[in-house]
């Protein structure tokens, strides 16, 4: 996440948001946004078809997400890791060599792309810019895991100690700088050593800028200067990829990447046991660190250099699903600061797209309180029947396609289930039909499922 620049102001920006956008209501912020995802400005299509297809698909998914019926219900294809091994290659393989990543990829569009209406990209975080990290927040495949390991996964830990709610609240830029970076980075522990920004009141002897002679200071910048040069690499690999998926017809809608403020703190931060503990321990010092998580996320999101041309904001929610809290619970410390992230952003006209892990049947009557056609409840593992009668008049829905099905079930099964999530929430619009996780080995004759039941079963008759 970015951060605010002084004298800059969101009307400012590129893109949809002009001098008159703070007169403009909700809903027509949106619309602009909208109508700015549908036609995109500068965007060069590849080719007369890409151009009509990209319009196509975009109009499909303003419509659904406006509840609203198109000519037939979307589809967001759980493909995963399909593409890599596909080509031959292992996710540690794409992880390290960018030109196979892309290569895979590339393959991948030519093979399958217009029959699956998918535009594979290499979505990976270069591995050796984790290596040289020393990255402790995540294991990937060879490091930590076996290099057959088809994912990442999160390595939690204490990150932020009980005793430091208070350091967070008061500089939070402080405290990720020289508490949480070189926790979680090994290579970045030198950075504990500088003193706070807030010291460099009056340069006066440079007596400040000592931590810089320090060989283990010289040795972390030394690596950041190496990890510069290898996320260079992989920058020049991805430009090398040729046009974009949007270029190409496939639109991509979700923007800019956000987190409840109750993850940030019990993932990034606390972990999940401290945070429960201090649900009981220390309600009201964790109440007041939600609300300044809140507070920066807005800020950050806002500041990113490209909040004028995105019209969706991303939220995969971790800590919020049935069972890690009660309901009262939820509506204490979970929904607050999540409710005041989303309204911010609906405020300026950005559509909320929440990805709703786990199962979310106790919080439905809870999640409802927004303006019609602000937000997409994607859901996991949820009784999607009973979230089209509680949601369905305001939210767009999606998901809840079992990952496991498309794994381990056969084409037919696959077809039929498909054929009932269509029928039963797709009915008047407003449904995406996609799996509620992505599993990383989908069987190719279950994606291919997947897009017969939704060209036979799911077109809307005008």
């Amino acid at each position: 996440m970015g951060t605010m620049l002084g004298g800059d102001s969101l009307a400012s920006r590129a893109g949809v948001v002009t001098t008159d956008w703070a007169g403009l209501r909700p809903e027509e912020k949106r619309q602009r946004r909208m109508d700015n995802f549908l036609n995109p400005p500068g965007l060069e299509f590849v080719s007369p078809q890409a151009a009509e297809n990209y319009r196509l698909r975009a109009g499909r998914l303003v419509d659904v997400y406006s509840l609203r019926e198109p000519d037939r219900v979307p589809v967001q294809l759980p493909v995963g890791n399909f593409p890599y091994r596909h080509y031959g290659i292992t996710l540690h393989t794409a992880m390290y060599d960018y030109d196979q990543a892309v290569r895979a990829c590339r393959k991948f569009n030519e093979d399958f792309g217009e029959e699956l209406e998918h535009f594979a990209a290499p979505w990976i975080t270069p591995g050796r810019v984790m290596d040289l990290l020393d990255y402790r927040l995540y294991s990937w495949p060879g490091h930590r895991l076996g290099r057959d390991v088809p994912s990442v996964q999160f390595m939690e830990a204490e990150y932020m100690k009980d005793d430091e709610y208070e350091a967070l609240m008061r500089d939070p830029s402080d405290f990720w700088l020289r508490t949480y970076l070189p926790r979680v980075c090994g290579a970045l522990a030198p950075l504990r050593l500088l003193p706070p920004a807030t010291d460099l009141v009056e340069v006066v002897n440079l007596v400040q800028l000592m931590p810089l002679a320090s060989p283990e200071m010289q040795s972390m910048l030394q690596t950041l200067m190496d990890i510069g040069k290898e996320y260079g690499r992989f920058m020049e690999a991805m430009a090398a990829a040729g046009p974009s998926g949007a270029a190409c017809g496939y639109p991509a809608g979700f923007g800019a990447f956000c987190k409840a403020p109750f993850d940030t703190l019990g993932d990034t931060l606390r972990g999940t046991q401290p945070i429960l503990k201090d649900m009981y321990r220390r309600p009201e010092r964790l109440l007041a660190a939600l609300d300044v998580v809140a507070d920066f996320t807005i800020q950050s999101v806002l500041a990113s250099p490209n909040i004028g041309n995105i019209f969706m904001v991303s939220y995969p929610l971790h800590k919020g699903a049935d069972g890690w809290m009660s309901p009262k619970q939820f509506d204490t410390f979970y929904w607050p600061s999540l409710k005041k992230v989303m309204d911010a952003f609906i405020k300026e006209g950005l559509m909320q797209h929440m990805f709703a892990e786990g199962g979310y049947n106790s919080r439905l009557e809870s999640i409802n309180d927004f303006p019609k056609g602000s937000v997409c409840w994607f859901f996991d593992k949820t009784d999607m029947v009973r979230a089209k009668k509680v949601l369905g008049g305001r939210c767009c829905l999606q998901g809840n396609l079992a990952s496991s099905l498309i794994v381990t079930g056969r084409p037919e099964e696959v077809k039929a289930e498909c054929r009932r999530l269509i029928e039963e929430v797709g009915a008047g619009g407003g449904y995406v039909l996609s799996a509620g996780a992505t599993p990383e080995f989908p069987k190719l004759e279950n994606l291919r499922a997947i897009m017969e039941a939704v060209r036979e079963y799911g077109v809307y008759r005008k």
